[in-house]
Parts: structure tokens; C-alpha cells; sequence
């Protein structure tokens, strides 16, 4: 796939393109791909996703707290194995949002890009104040002769499939169901720092202990995961988000523990698949209980191994 970062003159025949965010390439987004993919076999097109870097509301809403579901980086990777042929990663700034709808389509679209299709979702604006939305998409369509396609919600579970549904999921530690709508597994990354000590020296449990890369870290508590290490492989480990109230800290650790695993990961980045939540986050009356109970988590998330089919995953 070859990407663009920048607005200008494309030569690629009979673009069939979309328009959006995408953050997280959920299954909606993904259904949205096929359906782009395949419009572009049918006039022997291209297919083209547009997007923006950084996110809109990070320039217009500055105050607002979104966190994002991928990062810039991910999010293309994610794109790419689905089988689109170009992506463009409009650059988006305050100037840029001041284009009105009806230039945004004819000095960008029609006149650089060259569009001869645009798939949308059902609730699609653009332009200044979002003015624009799809009856005036098709309104323009007519005028520079190309064709729009407006696609219906994609529903999993009798909920509608969208970015805030995975982020809510992921905030309420429901990895089940935050999965299920990506259609892989979640992952976080991060480099292992120095931690206490306390897994290897008081608790028999030796710890990687990393500093997350990702906006969305899911809720407190205990969870079943697989641990990729580059130029290595990927682990089973069972990881602990929270402030281990056991021994009184009050600062937020992320750290995991890799089943079968004895090499020194300090300053390696490693990436965290969040496969099945364990339980929350308590505090024990003394280390030696909490040690009995991660024995319990890890004989419980290998039981979760075991029955659960291993979920996609994005390789570094």
C-alpha cells in the first residue's frame, strides 16, 4: 500500500475512495474497506482511504478529553492489511477546518484526487462546522459526475458499531467485547523500565514493568494476555494495571508477568495483547496472600489460553 501525507495531484485510475477517522479500524471500518475494494474491481479502480493526522478534535477541541483508540502509526499498518491500495494522511490543522464543504469536494477531491466514487457512513459531515453531510455529497456528486454510496450502521451484539463503542469497552475493561468489535486484540506498547523489585524478590513473580505508548489504557485490574518481544516471539503473561494497593502505592504501574520467560526486557519496547479480564485490582492483608492469589490468576488465565481461539493480533 503506498501512502501519502500530504494534498496533491494524483494519477491513479478511477478512485473509489473513503472518508474518515478511522480510529481503532474497527470491523465497521473494515466493512467499509470491502466495500470500497470492491467497487474499485468493478470499474478497475483504486482503492483509496482518506484520513487525518492528528485527530480533528485534538486541533479544534484541544480541552476536549478524547483518547484514541490506535496510534497514527497503527492505524495505517491496520489499513494496509486490509487491502487498500493508497492511503492519504491529510495532515489536519486549524486552517485546513476552514475550508467549506463545497470547496473541500471540488478543489481537493475532484480537482487533485480525481474521485469518481465516495463511501461514506450514515452519519458523515465535512467541511467548515461540518456543514457539509451526505445529501449535499450527492448533491455535488451530480455536479463533477461521481458517484456516492452511503452506508448503513454496522451493528455486533444489537449495538451499533463504532470508535466511542471500542473506547467504552476498553475503559469499562470489557476486553471481550472491545476485541470482538476490533476484530483482533487490543494491544498496548510500552518499554520496560525498572520496577521495586517486589515480583522477583518478594513474590516469586518476576514483573516487566513499561511505560505505555497508547491513549486508552483498559480499566484497573488483572488481565489474561500475550506478550510479543521483538525478535523473539509471543508469550503468554497475565498483567496488572493499577496502583498495587497491597504495598501502599498510590502512583498508576503497568506491569506484566510473562509465563515461562527468565530474560532481561529492561529498555526493550514489548507489545501487551489484552485477551480476557481477571478480575479487579484489591489489596491483600499481607504479600504473602497476594502472592497465593497470582498463582491463582496465572492457573486462571492459562485455563483461558486453553479455551479461548487465539485472536488476531498487529505484529510490531
Amino acid at each position: 500500500m503506498q501512502v501519502i501525507k500530504k494534498i496533491e495531484k494524483l494519477d491513479y485510475p478511477n478512485p473509489v475512495m473513503t472518508i474518515g477517522n478511522f480510529d481503532g479500524v474497527h470491523i465497521g471500518h473494515q466493512k467499509i474497506f470491502d466495500f470500497v475494494k470492491r467497487k474499485a474491481a468493478e470499474i478497475n479502480g483504486t482503492s483509496v482511504v482518506i484520513t487525518f493526522n492528528p485527530h480533528p478534535i485534538k486541533v479544534l477541541y484541544k480541552e476536549h478529553p478524547l483518547k484514541l483508540i490506535t496510534t497514527n502509526e497503527d492505524k495505517i499498518k491496520l489499513i494496509e492489511k486490509c487491502g487498500i491500495d493508497l492511503t492519504i494522511s491529510i495532515p489536519f490543522t486549524y486552517e485546513f477546518a476552514q475550508i467549506e464543504a463545497e470547496d473541500f469536494v471540488k478543489d481537493i477531491l475532484v480537482e487533485k484526487f480525481n474521485v469518481k466514487w465516495i463511501v461514506v457512513g450514515y452519519d458523515y459531515r465535512f467541511g467548515r462546522a461540518r456543514k457539509g453531510d451526505r445529501e449535499l455529497l450527492k448533491k455535488l456528486g451530480e455536479i463533477y459526475g461521481f458517484k456516492v454510496t452511503v452506508l448503513k450502521a454496522y451493528k455486533k451484539g444489537g449495538k451499533i458499531l463504532s470508535s466511542t463503542a471500542v473506547r467504552n469497552a476498553l475503559f469499562q475493561g470489557n476486553i471481550k467485547e472491545a476485541n470482538q468489535f476490533l476484530g483482533r486484540a487490543y494491544h498496548v506498547d510500552g518499554e520496560v523500565i525498572r520496577g521495586m523489585g517486589r515480583g522477583s524478590s518478594i513474590l516469586g513473580y518476576p514483573t516487566a514493568n513499561f511505560v505505555p505508548e497508547q491513549e486508552i489504557i483498559p480499566k484497573q485490574g488483572v488481565y489474561a494476555v500475550k506478550v510479543t518481544i521483538p525478535n523473539l516471539k509471543t508469550f503468554n503473561g497475565v498483567a496488572n494495571i493499577g496502583k498495587n494497593p497491597t504495598f501502599g502505592n498510590t502512583n498508576m504501574s503497568y506491569e506484566v508477568h510473562i509465563l515461562d520467560f527468565k530474560e532481561n526486557l529492561l529498555g526493550k519496547i514489548i507489545r501487551v495483547h489484552f485477551i480476557e479480564r481477571i478480575r479487579d485490582e484489591k489489596k491483600f492483608n499481607s504479600p504473602e496472600q497476594l502472592k497465593e492469589n497470582i498463582a491463582r490468576d496465572i492457573e486462571f488465565a492459562k485455563k483461558i489460553f486453553k479455551k479461548n481461539k487465539t485472536p488476531l493480533f498487529l505484529d510490531f
